[in-house]
C-alpha cells in the first residue's frame, strides 16, 4: 500500500510483473483484495497515516501469517563532535515539524499493533558520507523546507563551518538507528 494525498487517482498496472501489480491509493483505503496480502510496511510514514484506519486496513488486507512491519529511523549519529552540530541544525528548525511527527521522535511508543506483536532485533542504516552530504540531507528534512519557506534562509548556514570543522574532509560514517515495530496476522 502506498500513502497518497486524498486527490491522488487510483494507478494500477494492466500487466503484473513477476507476479507483482502496482497500484497508488491511499494506506487507509488500499482497494486491495480481503486476505491477499502477505506482507505491509510503512517506512518512516506512519505519523501521515490515520492510524485506526490504517490498522483496520491492514487487517483487513493481510493474509492469515502476514506481517505487519511499521519502521522509522531516528537521529542520524556520527561522533559527539558532529552531533552536537547536527543536533544544533535541529534545534534551529524544530518548530518547523508538523505536530505528527512526535510519534516518530517518541519511537512510536503508545502505539499500539492491531496484530500479535514479534520480537523485531535492532538495526540501523549506515552511509559514508561527506559534511557537504550531511548538510544537504538536513536541508531535505520537511522542517528544513518549511523553515525555507518561512524565513527565505537556508537553516544549515550558520553551523556549516562549524560541521566542516568537526567533520573534516573525509567521510565519515552517519548512522541511523531504526525503530521496528513487527506484527504477525
Amino acid at each position: 500500500m502506498v500513502a497518497t494525498d486524498a486527490s491522488a487517482a487510483q494507478i494500477e498496472s494492466a500487466t503484473p510483473v513477476n507476479g507483482v501489480s502496482y497500484r497508488v491509493a491511499r494506506a487507509e483505503a488500499s482497494t486491495l483484495d480481503a486476505a491477499s496480502v502477505d506482507l505491509i510496511t510503512v517506512a518512516q510514514s506512519l505519523h501521515w497515516f490515520d492510524i485506526d484506519q490504517f490498522f483496520a486496513e491492514a487487517v483487513r488486507v493481510l493474509r492469515p501469517g502476514g506481517v505487519l512491519a511499521i519502521w522509522a529511523y531516528e537521529h542520524c549519529r556520527v561522533d559527539e563532535a558532529c552531533d552536537t552540530v547536527v543536533r544544533k541544525i535541529f534545534a534551529e528548525v524544530e518548530s518547523f515539524w508538523p505536530p505528527e511527527r512526535k510519534i516518530v521522535e517518541s519511537r512510536y511508543a503508545g502505539i499500539t499493533l492491531p496484530v500479535p506483536e514479534i520480537p523485531a532485533e535492532s538495526f540501523a542504516m549506515t552511509v559514508d558520507w561527506t559534511a557537504t552530504q550531511i548538510l544537504d540531507y538536513a536541508r531535505t528534512w520537511s522542517a528544513s523546507q518549511r523553515y525555507i519557506k518561512a524565513t527565505g534562509s537556508d537553516p544549515t548556514r550558520p553551523y556549516q563551518e562549524e560541521l566542516v570543522a568537526a567533520w573534516g574532509e573525509s567521510e565519515r560514517t552517519v548512522t541511523w538507528p531504526l525503530t521496528l515495530l513487527l506484527g504477525r496476522k
